[in-house]
């Protein structure tokens, strides 16, 4: 339950205040009850010369986290917060974490870079890990081939780039080459992964973007017969949306992708780099549906924090793919490969799987005890470590996400005025009744 000193460390919580989008003069005049004289015009001002030289793309509140631990984050002034985003569902084994900084340390110490005109020690092993995970059923049965890049974008570009040469060399129809994605996805932001992102507000600055992507609606079987054709080459999913607002797929749903891409022999791209890779209590997103893509992407919890992702191919993709039709400077360099072996040696385990599933339930669970009865709160939905509260029309996000913050939790929003959990996959049922007594007390504050 909250603390007490929790409560009273924290500044009041306001009633009713005028909610800015990023973070206003007034959203610092809250952060600054709680810090001290000295500390609070140290950070004003490491804050203002840093506004010099940063470009300005990201709304961030009034405060500099120095070092964390666990679950938890810590500010320069010392004060302790509850994680419950990861870094974006990215530190899946919290911060400082024995086992990976130790081999940080160690490898460090050995071999950082090499550029992949040679072999080194540790990237074949991490492939075969990933592989070996797959369990070769369906379309890994046959083998798989794994690409090492330095994140979920540059994964979904060579997916990208894949699903159009595997269209090209099989078959005679010189028009396949559309890409398919669906409603509330994210893939990313480069001008080929922003084109499987059917957003307004992420593509229209940047149009005209790649053309012949096409899109349809999530979770929608009836529309599948017309919207992937003769002509379509690849289709992108996320078997659990995440930037879009926490969507689970259904099973029909996939299923019946993957039954339409087998008729018109369309690449199926499943997109797990914010949901794979243990956080919905396997190890691979797709093995909650037992169905299985010609591609899958990962990426954000591969390494616990470096930059590291994955595109891993069936046999019957990486056999088109030839030396020279992809390349990367960074990507799987002895360094980062010898973290993401440690971390998804760690996640692979049984015992660690059968965990995250079991405080996934009971995550959604006291989430929607929190909401209940809440006049704000649409719905609460998720599948494993990830979920999402769904808040009414007009019901701001932000607020919410401020006034968490200032009781010691950190949330952050997603579409379809969501707010996103996705904490560290080493959180325990003590960390997660903290952060839902706190949810509570919020949406009281809110109706107010």
């Amino acid at each position: 339950m909250l603390t007490i000193a929790r409560l009273t460390r924290a500044a009041p919580l306001r009633a009713k205040f005028q909610v800015h989008r990023g973070f206003s003069s007034m959203s610092c005049v809250r952060q600054a009850t709680h810090l001290d004289k000295d500390t609070h015009a140290s950070t004003a001002q490491r804050l203002q010369e840093d506004s010099k030289v940063l470009l300005s793309l990201y709304g961030r509140p009034s405060l500099i986290f120095t070092h964390g631990q666990g679950v938890r984050l810590f500010d320069l002034a010392g004060r302790s917060y509850l994680d419950m985003n990861a870094g974006i569902a990215v530190n899946a084994l919290g911060h400082n974490h024995p086992q990976v900084t130790k081999v940080i340390s160690e490898q460090a110490q050995k071999l950082i870079h090499l550029s992949n005109l040679y072999h080194n020690e540790n990237a074949g092993d991490l492939a075969r890990l990933l592989v070996a995970q797959l369990n070769g059923r369906g379309k890994w049965s046959e083998g798989a081939k794994v690409f090492l890049c330095n994140s979920g974008t540059e994964a979904n570009e060579a997916a990208i780039k894949f699903a159009r040469k595997y269209g090209k060399a099989k078959g005679n129809n010189p028009n396949k080459d559309t890409i398919v994605s669906f409603s509330n996805a994210f893939h990313g932001r480069s001008l080929g992964a922003l084109s499987a992102t059917p957003n307004p507000k992420y593509q229209a600055p940047f149009a005209p973007l790649i053309p012949h992507f096409v899109h349809g609606e999530f979770n929608n079987i009836a529309q599948l017969k017309d919207l992937i054709n003769e002509n379509t080459c690849g289709v992108f999913v996320e078997p659990v949306q995440g930037e879009g607002g926490i969507h689970p797929s259904t099973h029909a749903f996939l299923k019946a992708l993957r039954e339409r891409c087998d008729e018109v022999g369309a690449v199926l791209v499943f997109d797990e780099i914010q949901c794979g890779l243990g956080r919905l209590g396997s190890f691979y997103a797709h093995q909650q549906y037992d169905i299985t893509p010609d591609i899958v992407t990962i990426a954000k919890p591969i390494a616990n924090g470096l930059p590291v992702g994955a595109t891993i191919v069936s046999e019957a993709v990486a056999s088109v793919i030839k030396p020279g039709d992809h390349g990367t400077t960074f990507g799987g360099s002895p360094f980062a490969s010898a973290v993401a072996k440690e971390v998804c040696s760690i996640i692979q385990t049984p015992q660690f799987l059968q965990g995250v599933h079991k405080k996934g339930v009971y995550l959604l669970e006291k989430c929607k005890e929190a909401a209940a009865g809440s006049k704000l709160v649409a719905e609460v939905r998720g599948k494993g470590l990830m979920v999402g509260i769904q808040l009414n029309e007009g019901v701001s996000t932000q607020t919410f996400v401020d006034l968490a913050r200032e009781h010691g939790v950190l949330v952050i929003s997603a579409g379809c005025n969501t707010v996103r959990l996705v904490p560290p996959l080493i959180i325990q049922e003590s960390d997660i009744d903290e952060a839902t007594a706190v949810f509570k007390q919020v949406l009281q504050k809110m109706e107010q």
